[in-house]
């Protein structure tokens, strides 16, 4: 290649690598995401005095009744902060759900079961087969929420060295596998359990009786993590391991200790009586619901509108205990009875930092209801787009590049949901389009450019692992590996949703796509 060619091929890059540079100054002017919301709510309580005092008001056309504009600065307004405030927090969907669902996973996280799950999705695979299992193993190790990060990337790097080829796609591979595919999985995860209570917050504006499980989107993130898997595979395969070729490792880069990746015989033990347990739990809850009768079962024995369903965290919560337990047991990290109480608390001390960001997104979220320009905005917004005929898969397209943009700034999954959540979804929802779908579109844009901004902290993380094997690598190089999956991933990812929207498959269980 010539100077000037090479000089014409890099002006792209340079230019993207600008504007994320552009992004992360940006974004690192941003306050912690609890002042965010701090800072939103005194914004929302001036815009409410300006918009009560000009008298706004909308009709809800799925009630008939006329919602206007209060006044958060008003004598009721302060009332209700105050007396309010530990209700709004207690009482907040996805609090009581992600804390009875990490009471179990927190035992199969400290037990070892999930990374022993992860080491053996890698381990003992062939050469041909090493970027499947490892993709599709990001997807399952969603499960394990951030702590997945920690965990896979190295793995990632040891399976790619163990079958001869660069570690340094290993950890693109783990990374982009995590990162922009965060919300598919074959599994239920917590995130299920925080959008799909945020997401049933947002929908009560129109329909208070509306409720969204965690398991609403469980059909479309069980394809997409198979699609995506594939996805990643075929870039990988045809785009980035040439380019991995032309980064050596580093002559003296650290030798890993491949056995790390292997399993050992009592794990591999501890495995097996973990699917032991799982299954004759499975079991159990399926004869526990066959009976007409079973208190498990809804109005006239419905499964779909039944406490199996609406309290599923309880459910995945034991069967994320019973599994941890068996493998603890035989694998010998769980000793005594006394040892799972002790990894309840611990999963409960890393939840720390999320259950503060919930009490100012509650508090938020309280206001927002209360001052009801939430639900004026929507009803305005739904309208103005039907005025002009602008039509559903439209909107939605709109919908995911606003947030796709919105993602590379506000990382926080949880907090950009609780944001928007409260106008998307109520807006489609009177333009005929159910929250499970809106959830379903954000849970991609959400998702792809996490892999490509600096202002995730993993980013910076898959970047350290990526430098113990070329100390001269920085944003750029790593950035140079993920947009050809991130993009690649949003684009195949929002095809495959109109997949799903064009034939009418279930997003999930009683959970038509519209």
């Amino acid at each position: 290649m010539s100077s000037s060619q090479a000089r014409t091929t890099s002006r792209p890059m340079n230019l993207l690598l600008r504007a994320l540079d552009g992004v992360e100054r940006l974004g690192n002017k941003l306050p912690h995401p609890f002042w965010l919301f701090v800072i939103l709510s005194a914004v929302l309580a001036l815009a409410s005095w300006a918009l009560s005092a000009a008298g706004v008001s909308a009709v809800n056309p799925a009630t008939g009744k006329t919602v206007e504009a209060k006044n958060l600065l008003s004598a009721d307004g302060v009332r209700m902060m105050v007396t309010d405030a530990v209700k709004s927090y207690t009482s907040f969907p996805p609090l009581g759900t992600i804390l009875v669902v990490m009471l179990g996973v927190a035992v199969a996280e400290r037990s070892g079961l999930l990374a022993a799950v992860l080491r053996s999705g890698v381990s003992k695979v062939s050469p041909r087969w090493v970027t499947f299992a490892l993709a599709f193993t990001g997807m399952v190790s969603h499960v394990a929420s951030d702590a997945a990060y920690v965990v896979l990337i190295p793995l990632g790097a040891l399976a790619f060295r163990a079958v001869g080829r660069s570690p340094i796609l290993g950890i693109v591979v783990a990374f982009v596998s995590i990162s922009a595919g965060y919300d598919a999985s074959p599994l239920i995860t917590p995130t299920d359990a925080i959008l799909s209570g945020l997401t049933t917050a947002a929908a009560q504006t129109i329909d208070p009786a509306y409720s969204v499980t965690p398991l609403a989107n469980y059909f479309f993130s069980l394809a997409s993590s198979v699609v995506l898997a594939a996805v990643i595979t075929l870039v990988t395969e045809k785009v980035l391991a040439r380019r991995a070729e032309a980064m050596p490792v580093d002559d003296d880069a650290e030798e890993d200790d491949l056995g790390s990746l292997r399993l050992s015989r009592q794990e591999r033990r501890g495995l097996l009586a973990a699917l032991i347990a799982l299954a004759v739990f499975v079991v159990a809850l399926v004869l526990a619901v066959l009976p007409a009768s079973s208190p498990l079962r809804g109005k006239g024995g419905s499964i779909i509108e039944s406490p199996l369903l609406t309290s599923i965290s309880i459910f995945l919560a034991l069967g994320f205990l019973a599994a941890g337990w068996a493998y603890g047991k035989v694998a010998g990290t769980v000793t005594t009875s006394r040892d799972i109480p002790g990894f309840m608390a611990h999963g409960f001390r890393e939840m720390a930092p999320i259950l503060v960001l919930f009490f100012a997104i509650s508090q938020f979220l309280a206001y927002f209801k209360w001052t009801g320009i939430g639900e004026i905005t929507a009803i305005n917004g739904a309208g103005l787009l039907k005025t002009a005929g602008v039509s559903g898969p439209v909107v939605m397209l709109g919908i995911l590049v606003v947030v796709t943009l919105v993602n590379l700034i506000v990382t926080s999954g949880s907090a950009q949901w609780a944001l928007i959540g409260p106008v998307f979804v109520p807006m489609l929802m009177l333009l005929d389009i159910p929250p499970e779908t809106t959830q379903a579109l954000y849970r991609i844009a959400d998702s792809c450019t996490n892999a490509i901004t600096p202002m995730s902290p993993y980013f910076v993380m898959a970047l350290g692992f990526l430098q113990r094997y070329r100390r001269s690598a920085g944003i750029g190089t790593l950035f140079s590996m993920t947009v050809p999956l991130s993009f690649a991933l949003l684009v195949v990812w929002t095809l495959l949703f109109f997949v799903f929207w064009v034939f009418g498959i279930p997003l999930g269980p009683g959970a038509p796509v519209r």
